[in-house]
């Protein structure tokens, strides 16, 4: 696996959400636009807003952060060693 197919998690999908209405350059962004940017179905910047997905490859996590004018790590974490993925994460007992 290199690290285009490395996946990312999601830090915060109401992040993303403020991101949209205010990118990096001042201006607005929409779901379609983001997608179209990212090279997805609106549906998974949908799935991302709402927090029904939390990750993405990350090539597509790139893409988003870009497009929005923000640093990678503002939204996205590297799953891995110290980043469980969602369905990895410990349950507190």
């Amino acid at each position: 696996m290199d690290a285009t197919d490395e996946m990312c998690l999601l830090v915060d999908s109401d992040m993303l959400v403020r991101l949209m209405q205010r990118t990096g350059t001042g201006s607005k962004v929409t779901v379609r636009e983001l997608a179209e940017a990212a090279g997805v179905h609106p549906s998974t910047i949908g799935f991302l807003r709402t927090g029904a997905q939390r990750t993405a490859p990350r090539h597509i996590a790139q893409a988003i952060a870009n497009r929005l004018g923000v640093d990678f790590l503002i939204l996205w974490a590297p799953v891995g060693r110290s980043v469980p993925a969602p369905e990895e994460e410990a349950v507190a007992v």
